[in-house]
C-alpha cells in the first residue's frame, strides 16, 4: 500500500512538472487566485465544486476534507492538472475554463449545466483567470 501511494505520488510529480513546463501556468498564482473562485459561492449559482467534485467531466475538482475550506497542496495540485487540460496557455478565449461557464451572448458554449457563472467577459473572477490565462506562455 505504502509502495502504491509513493508510487503515485512520484507520478503525479512527473505529471505536474510536464504540464507545467508545457503550459507554462503558474501554479502558485492558479492556487492563490484562481482556485478559491472554485470553492466560492456564486449569487444565484453553487459553488463550481458542488458539481465537478461528484462528476467525471474534464473539469473534475477533488472534495474538501470534512470541515475544510481550502484544498492541501496535493489537492491543490491534482486540481491545476485537470484545469491546465481546459486551458490554450495565453489565450482565454480558446480555453475552455473561461468559455464553457459564459454567457452564449457573451461567446461561451450553449450548454452548461451549472448555469452561466459569468453573464459577461467583465465579471471579476473571470477576468481572474483570464489574466492567468493570459500571463501563460504558448
Amino acid at each position: 500500500m505504502i509502495f502504491k501511494r509513493t508510487a503515485t505520488a512520484i507520478l503525479m510529480a512527473i505529471a505536474l512538472e510536464s504540464v507545467t513546463l508545457a503550459a507554462g501556468l503558474d501554479f502558485e498564482a492558479y492556487r492563490k487566485n484562481v482556485e478559491p473562485i472554485f470553492l466560492k459561492k456564486r449569487e444565484g449559482h453553487a459553488r463550481c465544486i458542488a458539481c465537478h467534485e461528484a462528476n467525471n467531466s474534464a473539469f473534475h475538482l477533488e472534495g474538501l476534507a470534512p470541515g475544510a475550506t481550502t484544498y492541501t497542496e496535493e489537492q491543490s495540485k491534482r486540481n491545476f492538472a485537470f484545469v491546465s487540460h481546459l486551458v490554450v496557455p495565453g489565450d482565454p478565449s480558446r480555453s475552455l475554463l473561461l468559455k464553457h461557464p459564459l454567457s452564449p451572448e457573451a461567446g461561451g458554449d450553449e450548454f452548461h449545466s451549472g448555469g452561466r457563472q459569468f453573464a459577461t467577459r467583465d465579471d471579476p473572477d473571470f477576468k481572474v483567470i483570464a489574466a492567468w490565462i493570459s500571463q501563460a506562455s504558448k
